[in-house]
């Protein structure tokens, strides 16, 4: 929009022309080119078309200046009007038919067509034209178009042409009517050398103007590069970024402050008077006392996006500079919603507990460990089987308060980057071991059935770790399934040539949405007994060597049940792509904490296949 527009700018009708703008950048330069040398060629083109215009211009003067001249007798021969006549017969060939070609010194076509036909036409009508005529002047076209749209030397070598031809006629003259005047040719020196200047300065100018005009188009190449880039970074702000006039109409806006102003369902290039809309009253007062105060505001407004809805937004205003008398410049505002702010916030709190704990957990190791130590000393001095009861009771908790104090400390561990491991573990035998082991702990029996079909497959995970994985992941089955034979299900096998499989099957119950929502987060839990770290370890474990799990509701013999399962690369560590290094706790600068998707890498885990018992 124009200034003059700005200044006929009523009020009535801004609701009507509040269309965004296409881009941040004000401008209507329109798109970029493909480069400098393209720029060139086109500004090329139309110096030469307004070169070729001049000459069939002047063709047809001089044309009608012969007709008129043959018209009265007051002139040369007649056949100068059919000399003119081709003259502009050829000027319009060329402007009509003939290519744009920069002249140079090997393009004699061109120069013939143009430069030489025209100085041979005028030295032709200059020689035999008689009376008041004087057709001089008509050679500073030629000179002009050879020192513009050529070389510097073929400038010279027209204007040295022209010099010449006046010399020769100049003397010819002389002799013809016996008066060899010094001034005649002093006269015709001066002329050439005027025509010398002319090619000099004319090819000096046509420099510099090329030069500006390659300064100007980097200068706005660049120009629309910032302005993209500007674009781009404004579209892609989670804080919200809105623009408005003296009269509320909105300019622009991200699409952050469109979500914030107007929900998901926006128009993607809605028209928005802030006045008009209900709920958005805070906002234009905002904008208003900006405008009048003249200086930036903060305030914390609600925005009502519908009946239901709401927002709270905290606003800050920026006023752009004035751009002369009539243009006020813009307020630019910049919103963020409040439920961020809070979330991180929040986050920031649970960073320093996630901290405080892991020291309270190290401090609380010691005095663990004299309570475990008292208590083993005083089961050896009792014999009542109710004082037995309660060292047992004692001893139990004891060891759950140990469990979680280790899952807290290698939570609030950093973990080594995947380097580090370069031993291959046998996938089946490992397991197979850990299962046996796990079985007697927790004295499980027939309810778990293990099933190896990856003989022969190594993973470059390291064997405790592997156990520490699986026998989480095993109590994490126990805890849910129903006991029955089989009710659990340790499954290995191949997944494609590069991956092997390991799944830990139960028969219980599906997990509720809210659960799932927030499966791999650390300190979550749907029982009040556990920690919440045994699937946030197994995911930093996963992370570590490469490997993904995952969570899946599916079916096997016939019977639903929850699968946790995780692909591992098969192989030795340095055969693989180097895994990302994560921290087992996220720092305190970090995001705040999402709804985690069921998959630790969604974009890279593809579909499993169901278990194969």
């Amino acid at each position: 929009m124009t200034e003059d527009a700005d200044m006929r700018f009523e009020a009535s009708s801004h609701f009507a022309a509040s269309q965004f703008a296409p881009s941040w950048f004000i401008g209507d330069e329109g798109p970029a080119g493909s480069g400098h040398s393209e720029s060139r060629q086109r500004g090329f083109i139309r110096l030469w078309r307004a070169f070729m215009r001049a000459r069939v211009f002047i063709a047809l003067v001089v044309l009608a200046l012969e007709v008129f001249v043959v018209v009265n007798n007051t002139g040369g021969p007649d056949w100068l009007v059919l000399l003119s006549s081709l003259h502009l017969a050829a000027a319009l060939a060329v402007l009509l038919w003939m290519r744009p070609v920069g002249i140079g010194p090997a393009l004699r076509v061109q120069w013939l067509a143009t430069i030489g036909v025209d100085l041979v036409v005028f030295a032709v009508l200059q020689y035999f034209q008689q009376g008041s005529i004087n057709f001089t002047p008509l050679f500073a076209l030629p000179v002009l178009l050879a020192s513009i749209l050529g070389t510097l030397l073929l400038g010279l070598g027209s204007a040295a042409f022209v010099t010449l031809y006046l010399l020769a006629e100049t003397a010819t003259n002389a002799g013809l009517v016996g008066d060899a005047s010094t001034s005649r040719f002093l006269q015709a020196g001066l002329t050439g050398t005027g025509f010398f200047l002319v090619a000099i300065l004319a090819h000096q100018l046509a420099l510099r103007l090329a030069r500006e005009e390659a300064v100007a188009q980097s200068s706005q190449a660049a120009a629309r590069t910032q302005a993209q880039v500007n674009e781009l970074v404004i579209a892609s702000l989670s804080e919200g970024v809105l623009v408005a006039d003296t009269h509320g109409v909105v300019r622009n806006a991200n699409p952050a402050a469109l979500e914030m102003l107007m929900g998901d369902g926006h128009p993607p290039n809605p028209r928005l008077l802030l006045s008009a809309r209900p709920g958005w009253e805070s906002l234009a007062e905002l904008v208003n006392q900006t405008f009048l105060l003249g200086h930036p505001m903060e305030a914390e407004l609600r925005v009502d996006i519908d009946e239901l809805t709401r927002h709270r937004l905290y606003a800050r205003t920026r006023l752009t500079a004035t751009g002369g008398k009539h243009h006020t410049g813009l307020c630019v505002l910049f919103l963020e919603d409040l439920r961020e702010v809070e979330a991180r916030v929040r986050t920031e709190k649970l960073a320093s507990m996630g901290r405080m704990s892991a020291a309270v957990a190290h401090e609380i190791r010691n005095p663990l460990s004299a309570i475990t130590q008292a208590n083993a000393l005083l089961d050896e001095e009792v014999a009542d089987p109710s004082q037995k009861r309660l060292t047992r009771m004692i001893e139990q908790n004891a060891q759950r308060l140990s469990r979680i104090v280790d899952d807290i400390l290698n939570v609030a561990r950093a973990q080594p980057s995947q380097g580090d491991t370069s031993t291959l573990t046998p996938l089946d035998a490992v397991v197979r071991q850990i299962t046996q082991e796990w079985t007697r702990q927790v004295q499980a029996g027939p309810a778990l059935g293990v099933h190896l079909h990856a003989p022969g497959s190594h993973v470059g995970f390291d064997p405790e770790h592997l156990r520490r994985l699986l026998v989480n992941l095993l109590d994490n089955a126990r805890r849910h399934a129903s006991g029955q034979p089989a009710s659990i299900r340790v499954i290995t096998q191949p997944a494609g040539t590069e991956r092997i499989r390991l799944s830990v099957w139960s028969d219980g119950l599906p997990l509720e949405a809210s659960v799932l929502k927030h499966l791999f987060e650390p300190f979550f839990s749907s029982e009040s007994r556990s920690s919440g770290l045994g699937l946030y370890i197994c995911r930093e474990l996963c992370e570590r060597y490469g490997a993904q799990i995952a969570y899946q509701r599916s079916v096997l013999d016939q019977r639903e049940g929850n699968e946790f399962y995780v692909l591992m690369p098969s192989g030795a560590p340095s055969q693989r792509q180097p895994a990302q290094q994560s921290l087992a706790y996220p720092p305190a600068d970090s995001q705040p904490p999402r709804s985690r998707p069921m998959l630790s890498r969604p974009s890279e885990l593809p579909p499993s296949p169901p278990p194969t018992p």
